[in-house]
């Protein structure tokens, strides 16, 4: 297969035509790009004091791990926007597991609009007998303990089917990575009365200017968009919620999202992956491992992560987000969620911007 080189980000400006510079003299202010206009404010490395001299040996890694598209913004300005082996900025890549984000954004939006309340039962709003678990064991499991990955359904297989959802240990007992959240998309439909994308759609897609779709994955409804709509994403949760002055989510749910929400794997909030904390678990196993999850990464760190290494990674400190999607970095080990490349990615980052 042919590679091509990473086009510069002035080059992709020209030819996308889709982006203007900000003026450096001014205070960074946050900004956002219009849900209609296709153009998107620049910022130069030399206004931010990062080395210029490091951005190669990035898009050198970026382009050895089978990188499609990276982008940084700071205060929600283009840094760097990067395009690899024939992917442009229009060009539509599936999110994996990152999705989970989304599923778990539309549920706060659907609790705010007092459709649900994700503390209820799950039965509430999908009737009894919604798995193949005793029912005074299926009426343990809340929305809330979909959201946290504590539902106690055995995870023995990820393919989420009533046979499959047997019991294995009390909800809220027991951390475990299952797609069994994908039942939130459900729960959304039946309260709302109406298709989960169609709701997704109206309440969180439009309104922050996102392209893309939801298709059926091998084993559960996997996202689909271009890069600039996965930044937009990151780009509200930076902001607790506001895309500029309208509230998507309320800032209570999101930094609920984004906090530890059990006790088992500090690591995790609402589908969210949090970094500086004490101990962390990565799916597939019950080992908890001592120390940060991604110790080159800051510490404020919290994060969408998909199959494949698809990444929306956001740092309040640094008021950044970074965004990277593509085929798996290791193709002999494509990991659900967690790896190795994220500290690796990280070292060559902080090189550009430290």
């Amino acid at each position: 297969m042919k590679i091509l080189k990473s086009l510069p980000l002035l080059l992709l400006i020209t030819i996308f035509g889709c982006s203007k510079k900000v003026d450096e003299n001014q205070a960074p202010s946050m900004y956002f790009p219009s849900n209609t206009d296709t153009t998107w404010e620049t910022t130069s490395l030399s206004s931010l004091g990062w080395n210029q001299s490091a951005v190669q040996p990035l898009k050198d890694y970026l382009l050895q791990t089978s990188t499609k598209s990276f982008m940084i913004l700071v205060n929600g300005r283009i840094v760097m926007e990067e395009y690899f082996n024939g992917h442009t900025s229009t060009t539509s890549w599936q999110w994996n597991s990152a999705g989970k984000t989304l599923v778990a954004t539309t549920t706060g939006i659907a609790q705010q609009e007092g459709l649900l309340n994700i503390n209820n039962k799950v039965s509430n709003y999908l009737g009894t007998g919604w798995t193949s678990e005793p029912i005074d064991k299926e009426n343990l499991i809340t929305s809330k303990h979909l959201l946290t990955m504590t539902s106690g359904i055995n995870d023995a297989s990820e393919l989420v089917i009533k046979s499959n959802l047997t019991y294995l240990a009390d909800a809220g007992t027991r951390w475990s990575y299952h797609n069994v959240f994908q039942k939130l998309m459900d729960v959304v439909a039946a309260a709302g009365n109406q298709d989960f994308e169609s709701y997704f759609n109206a309440k969180l897609k439009n309104k922050i200017g996102m392209d893309g779709f939801w298709n059926n994955g091998l084993i559960f409804k996997v996202y689909h968009s271009n890069t600039r709509s996965m930044a937009r994403f990151g780009l509200l949760a930076l902001n607790k919620g506001k895309w500029n002055n309208e509230t998507i989510i309320n800032e209570s749910f999101l930094n609920e999202s984004i906090s530890t929400s059990q006790n088992i794997n500090p690591s995790y909030g609402y589908l969210w992956w949090l970094n500086g904390k004490t101990s962390y678990m990565v799916p597939g196993g019950q080992t908890v491992y001592q120390g940060t999850l991604v110790p080159n990464a800051p510490a404020d760190m919290y994060a969408a992560m998909g199959a494949e290494d698809q990444r929306i990674y956001v740092i309040p400190g640094k008021k950044m987000v970074v965004i990277r999607m593509g085929d798996a970095s290791d193709s002999a080990n494509p990991s659900f969620a967690v790896s190795g490349f994220d500290n690796a990615l990280w070292q060559k980052i902080n090189a550009v911007i430290n």
